[in-house]
């Protein structure tokens, strides 16, 4: 049967798809329209499965909040002129739509609800695949459940959003402060109780280590200053050679260089003291948690040096944060 604009034009509008890509199905499929979408979302599983291994570092943050909950999605792409297209953009905001009208408990969960159209989110953005030819993937969602909750999506790139649950409705300005800190300073908790423990040893760890190659680069310093030779000049043995080269070292003193840092190091190692190592390791994972769990940071949005802690408590002394969110296709 004969194809009209008129029916390319219908299921374009139907699919969203390309007007080449409308033609070519509703003539494979004889002007049955049900058949065509088929054809054209099977096109999309073809193009997503092809395109697998590509990376998606564009995309849409989308917030939603209604009532005491609130999620985080992100539709991810491959470009950012695939992810301005209003296409797109529609697409991510029904798709958190129907993360807030669903409240569904994970990722795969998000994926399995039921767009208006009847297809799956899963569906949905793997038809949006083979619209545009380029990988599309639900990258992130998250819910937040709490008495009140706060969102934020940052404006201009659109690629960044958290959403923080408070135990009590707060003043507009500090829900909004804190929401953009966390969206901003990507704390790893709320406070410093809440850390999760392997964060915890691993900064244990990697603070015991960087110690004891201090301690034992200072020594190394000491030793190659007390033979009269600039520990800058022998910081590698890269260092070492360019040095010589330059006649910043001479080639005695190069030898004598690496014969400090050998056994220098060596007799350092072996004899470190264990509890002012863990002494000051202790002490850098308590600086990790300041800089780096909610509660104890620096608010931004204020210049008086104030805690987040310490801003929420001035506007209500009863409020605390209890749940925090956060996605951005830039980090």
């Amino acid at each position: 049967m004969a194809i009209t604009a008129a029916d390319v034009m219908k299921l374009r509008k139907m699919t969203s798809a390309g007007m080449m890509d409308c033609k070519k199905a509703l003539e494979e499929a004889q002007g049955d329209f049900d058949k065509a979408m088929n054809i054209i979302r099977e096109k999309g599983k073809l193009v997503a499965a092809k395109r697998s291994d590509r990376e998606t570092s564009e995309g849409a943050v989308k917030a939603r909040i209604e009532g005491g909950r609130g999620i985080l999605v992100c539709l991810g792409c491959e470009t950012d002129f695939v992810s301005r297209n209003s296409d797109f953009q529609n697409l991510a905001e029904a798709i958190a739509d129907v993360a807030i009208a669903n409240c569904p408990a994970d990722l795969e969960g998000l994926k399995a609800c039921k767009m208006a159209d009847g297809y799956t989110v899963a569906e949905a953005v793997e038809a949006q695949t083979g619209k545009t030819g380029e990988k599309h993937v639900l990258a992130f969602y998250a819910i937040v459940e709490a008495p009140f909750v706060k969102e934020y999506i940052h404006k201009i790139t659109g690629k960044l959003g958290a959403i923080v649950g408070f135990n009590k409705e707060v003043p507009e300005d500090i829900a909004k402060g804190i929401v953009m800190q966390v969206a901003s300073m990507n704390p790893v908790s709320i406070s410093a109780e809440e850390c999760p423990q392997s964060v915890l040893d691993n900064e244990y760890a990697v603070a015991v280590t960087k110690t004891k190659e201090e301690q034992i680069q200072k020594a190394v310093d000491a030793a190659l200053k007390k033979a009269g030779i600039n520990p800058a000049h022998c910081d590698s043995e890269d260092h070492i050679e360019s040095n010589t080269a330059k006649g910043w070292l001479t080639p005695e003193q190069a030898e004598q260089a690496r014969e400090i840092i050998k056994t220098v190091s060596a007799e350092k190692a072996a004899n470190l003291n264990p509890a002012m190592i863990e002494n000051i390791a202790k002490g850098r994972v308590q600086k990790f948690l300041k800089e780096n769990t909610l509660m104890e940071q620096e608010y931004q949005m204020a210049d008086d040096k104030k805690t987040v802690k310490e801003a929420l408590a001035a506007a209500d002394k009863e409020a605390k944060v209890v749940s925090m969110k956060r996605f951005s296709l830039s980090d």
